[in-house]
């Protein structure tokens, strides 16, 4: 069972990185409920997270190095077979990915929309999510390791564009 304690960054599916900044009771319907307080970085936007519900809600502690390795992998494959179908159909599952929280499917969306976007233009959506990807991405592998200090610029690269 995963547990926070203020102070810990934690990764909240399809809102990225944030810091635990308490952990604090409330009454809601006349029952008391434990609820983590957690700033998301980028956003700076508070969200309040049911301790009981940390599971559920896909809330999770910040991969390890070796885990940002596999990810730097799936980032680095580019022998990838890219679904041919329309932009919508594509925008609508890479959202569904992203929603999982697996920081290997939001690495999976980023490698794709990269390998896609060499052989053709990215609808708005596609760019946004290119975007919204990379954000999420990006913040986690620098918190992951000290040896790894990604930038956004760098992305290129690690996909070889």
């Amino acid at each position: 069972m995963v547990e926070f304690k203020t102070g810990d960054n934690a990764v909240y599916p399809g809102y990225g990185v944030g810091k635990v900044t308490a952990v604090e009771t409330k009454e809601i319907m006349g029952t008391s409920q434990t609820f983590y307080v957690i700033k998301i970085e980028e956003t700076g936007m508070k969200v309040l997270v049911p301790k009981d519900n940390k599971n559920s809600s896909g809330l999770r502690h910040i991969i390890s190095s070796g885990e940002a390795e596999k990810v730097i992998s799936i980032l680095k494959q580019d022998k990838v077979k890219i679904d041919k179908q329309t932009w919508n159909r594509r925008y609508r599952e890479y959202v569904e990915k992203i929603k999982t929280g697996s920081i290997y499917e939001i690495a999976e969306v980023l490698r794709d929309l990269f390998v896609l976007k060499v052989d053709k233009e990215l609808s708005f959506g596609e760019r946004q999510m290119l975007e919204k990807a990379r954000g999420l991405l990006l913040k986690e592998l620098t918190l992951a390791t000290d040896t790894m200090n990604l930038k956004e610029s760098e992305v290129g690269s690690i996909l070889g564009l």
